[in-house]
């Protein structure tokens, strides 16, 4: 058992043993260089577990080598773990454990299957096995879901928002040209299903009882709300576009300068039309302020004529209610009904009947037409509240509307009530003029002025 004062110079002298040799430090009990008739070296602590004595096995634990740690630092490791050993840790033990532990992947399969398949939605289900798939099992799903530290999953989140955008796969069809593959709002979705996850083993006894969430304190990229509401003008726009959607056609974005651009029908053949289902589908959006899966999913039986309502046993919020307006039902009664669903599908009256998957195609169309390009189809629902709100509705009214389950996520329309408020500045107004002898001031009307204008 030889024991040296182990630094640089000490260790490089060591030759190479014919059989595996301990060379211990004379200052640190417990610490030394595993050397191998191989040439290979490894820094080892060795010390006996609980109370010790002789009685009990001694236990060894490989810190590294020195071409990778200095005998300074292996030192340093060494002295720490041994200190953790009197107050009675056992690292070889944790070791183990460690090494038995589920994986992130595995992990993540029993979370998917016990908890959130059946206990959340079928979209939010869908949602959170495809920011795993994509972003969270590719990194760490092999880590053992017991050694990741805080440090893991900032560095994770930061990876995910600086992903850039790469081209579609070859033979993709009806896809964009670019796909973004991260991004600063998909980093956040993937920290928040991590932490949950995490969170969901500590409090069921699957991660070491007292760990700690490492993604807990990771902070979030902030997200500016996206706030896009259509104009009168652009709602007469989207009218008339939908209108010719669905009567003489929309026209063809054509490139007249293409190669194949001269073999195309004539300029006034140019024109597709669009079923009356999806563009009632389009119109009811702006109309109802519905989110577009309630529209799409959307069945005949849900419908009440007498009371003028929507009854939804199912939404984002749990079982709603949507009250219609004159408009709605206008729409609604105007329908031809084909099947199950309201906005019928190409299955639509078959055995095999499903919902309609979308109305993007149409939606592109007349954004395009109209001078909307940039609007997205929710984008319908901030313009119902927005109307609402310009015409003096109070937030809880408008939070009853759109089925809003928290007050908070209505007051983003609060500063869109103007007119209201432009009376009520007025009245006090006028007031005070009159105190300060100001009643020959002229009291401008802004829509008057805007009408001017």
């Amino acid at each position: 058992m030889p024991i040296i004062k182990i630094g640089r110079r000490t260790i490089a002298a060591i030759p190479t043993p014919e059989r595996p040799v301990i060379w211990y430090d004379e200052a640190l009990k417990g610490f030394g260089l595993l050397v191998r008739p191989t040439g290979s070296r490894s820094w080892i602590i060795e010390y006996r577990p609980g109370a010790g004595g002789r009685g009990v096995a001694k236990r060894r634990i490989v810190l590294g080598d020195p071409e990778t740690m200095t005998p300074e630092q292996a030192r340093a490791a060494a002295k720490e773990m041994l200190a953790g050993v009197h107050l009675g840790a056992d690292p070889a033990a944790a070791r183990a454990e460690e090494r038995a532990a589920d994986t992130v992947a595995e992990l993540a399969g029993e979370w998917l299957a016990r908890h959130v398949e059946p206990k959340r939605k079928a979209a939010t289900a869908t949602l959170y096995r495809a920011v795993l798939d994509t972003h969270i099992l590719p990194a760490i799903g092999t880590r053992k879901a017991v050694s990741l530290t805080r440090q893991d999953v900032a560095r994770l989140h930061s990876a995910i928002a600086n992903k850039a955008k790469g081209p579609k796969k070859a033979g993709a069809k009806r896809t964009a040209p670019q796909k973004v593959r991260g991004g600063p709002i998909i980093a956040n979705r993937a920290l928040a299903v991590l932490k949950a996850m995490l969170s969901w083993a500590i409090d069921l006894g699957l991660l070491p009882k007292g760990s700690e969430n490492p993604a807990v304190g990771v902070e979030a990229f902030k997200e500016k709300g996206r706030e896009r509401f259509l104009s009168s003008e652009e709602m007469a726009r989207l009218g008339d576009a939908l209108s010719l959607a669905e009567g003489e056609g929309l026209p063809w974005q054509v490139d007249e300068a293409a190669p194949g651009a001269k073999h195309l029908p004539a300029p006034e053949l140019r024109r597709v039309k669009f079923d009356a289902h999806a563009v009632a589908a389009i119109r009811l959006l702006l109309l109802t302020g519905a989110r577009v899966r309630e529209i799409l999913d959307l069945e005949w039986r849900h419908v009440d004529w007498e009371r003028g309502m929507l009854r939804l046993s199912d939404s984002k919020t749990g079982a709603k209610v949507i009250v219609l307006g004159g408009a709605a039902l206008a729409v609604l009664d105007g329908l031809p009904r084909i099947g199950r669903y309201v906005i019928a599908s190409t299955s639509a009256g078959t055995k095999e009947e499903k919902p309609r998957a979308d109305v993007n195609r149409l939606w592109r169309a007349v954004c395009r037409v109209a001078g909307i390009e940039g609007t997205r189809l929710h984008d319908l629902r901030h313009s119902n509240a927005a109307v609402g709100a310009g015409a003096g509705l109070s937030l809880h009214q408008i939070g009853g509307l759109l089925g809003h389950s928290q007050a908070s996520t209505t007051r983003r329309y609060a500063h869109l009530a103007a007119d209201p408020q432009r009376r009520a500045a007025d009245l006090i107004g006028n007031e005070i003029a009159a105190a300060l002898g100001l009643g020959g001031a002229e009291v401008i009307d802004m829509a008057e002025r805007r009408g001017r204008a």
